[in-house]
């Protein structure tokens, strides 16, 4: 059985096998990490995996989930970002309750030109 060896913030070195690891690449920028929970201390552990710690830990054993980034990531943006402020006033305007009317009353329903 193929025994991993990594590092657990709290515990150091551990072993681990190839069912105790699981590795994690993004679609879109082709980044790596792989995770663990420490056999010794339980701690959840996740660390980043350069692309040749990906491929040694995959032909190991290791399963590999291949995962996307948000599509909101692309969507255009406009306005300026939203301040502590702001969502302070968005909290206080849902506490009522015709937060929804108010909501739309501050919103521009004309359409662009």
């Amino acid at each position: 059985m193929t025994t991993i060896r990594a590092s657990c913030p709290s515990c150091g070195d551990v072993d681990l096998t190839v069912r105790d690891v699981s590795v994690r690449v993004c679609a879109n920028d082709h980044s790596g990490s792989y995770t663990f929970r420490c056999p010794a201390c339980e701690m959840a552990v996740a660390k980043h995996a350069d692309p040749n710690v990906v491929e040694l830990l995959v032909s190991s054993g290791v399963k590999m989930a291949v995962w996307q980034l948000p599509a909101e990531l692309w969507e255009p943006r406009a306005g300026e970002p939203i301040s502590h402020d702001d969502l302070l006033d968005f909290h206080e305007l849902l506490s009522d309750e015709r937060w929804f009317e108010r909501l739309t009353e501050l919103v521009d329903t004309e359409p662009s030109a």
